[in-house]
């Protein structure tokens, strides 16, 4: 089909390879799009760099999130579900490809997207920019030039249908939905349901350590952050030892007396009770738990000592 340029978006070429369906959808902030795409460098070969069928698994962005390449969302918002259309994008719009690239291939193998970018000073984060990793795409990093992305949409999403994933949540939706999680939790706990408190326990936990990776350690923040944590593990803790999983009781705790020796943490079995404000449902402190666990068995005793320190 024939070119065109995509309106307001100079640099950008547009050509449909295969129709889709229906009207084009309205992206409001927040709208999940999921779709498959392939990079090409712009040359004879038309080299493949990458491809989300080979990864195993279609890509999904937020609109109004993908901040590192906002040309993506440009692309996309100029498509209909089930539509294939290939674009040709000029350097200014491909700078940062090497970056969101690699990010997308640590998630594809399970890593953290921001490996190794906590904590470093500027310096560090400079050199992280220009040593990606993987020949290729440093080599764009070397030499921006225009790329072709083929792309075809699958799925766009309703922003009400789904709860937001905590890699999209900004640091103050992030704390304010620390306490939501933990009364969420505590009223499971009031209702016997063990594995689903956990389960609040546990995602307030990952969202406060999200946070507190982005601070530097020993500042007033991260140890305030590490605070906040404590009652929450041992809540966690808690609801382990009520479905019996014992090792897992241990894990946490000796994790926890590792990193508080001397401190407030070996007051822990009194923290799970702060945890709970006065007109919550408080579940019953952890030593509680600990007390009907069986004389019998060297892992349990251990569990029931570590907890009662």
């Amino acid at each position: 089909m024939e070119e065109t340029y995509l309106l307001k978006h100079p640099g950008v070429k547009k050509k449909i390879l295969a129709g889709g369906t229906g009207p084009l959808p309205h992206f409001a902030p927040g709208t999940k799009l999921v779709f498959h795409f392939q990079t090409l460098l712009d040359n004879f070969e038309r080299t493949v760099i990458d491809d989300s069928r080979l990864a195993g698994r279609p890509a999904e962005i937020f609109f109004g999130k993908m901040f590192k390449m906002e040309v993506w969302e440009t692309l996309l918002a100029s498509m209909r579900i089930g539509e294939v259309a290939e674009f040709w994008c000029d350097a200014i719009h491909t700078g940062l490809y090497p970056i969101v690239s690699k990010g997308m291939r640590l998630i594809a193998q399970g890593k953290d997207p921001l490996e190794g970018q906590r904590h470093m000073c500027g310096m560090g984060n400079m050199f992280n920019y220009h040593s990606t990793g993987f020949p290729e795409l440093d080599e764009l990093m070397r030499t921006p030039q225009s790329l072709i992305f083929i792309m075809e949409l699958l799925q766009v999403g309703d922003p009400l249908s789904y709860q937001r994933e905590s890699w999209m949540m900004e640091k103050d939706e992030k704390l304010q939905t620390v306490p939501i999680l933990h009364m969420q939790g505590n009223l499971l706990v009031k209702q016997t349901k063990y594995r689903e408190a956990a389960s609040k326990y546990k995602e307030a936990v990952l969202l406060l350590k999200t946070v507190q990776s982005r601070e530097m350690p020993g500042d007033i923040d991260y140890i305030n952050l590490g605070r906040m944590i404590i009652p929450l593990e041992l809540n966690f803790c808690q609801c382990m030892l009520e479905l019996e999983e014992y090792y897992e009781v241990i894990e946490h705790t000796t994790e926890l007396l590792e990193k508080h020796k001397g401190g407030s943490a070996g007051r822990g079995p009194g923290l799970a009770g702060e945890s709970v404000s006065p007109a919550d449902p408080q579940p019953q402190p952890v030593h509680a738990g600990a007390q009907r666990i069986p004389a019998s068995g060297g892992a349990q005793r251990q569990t029931a000592e570590e907890t009662q320190r």
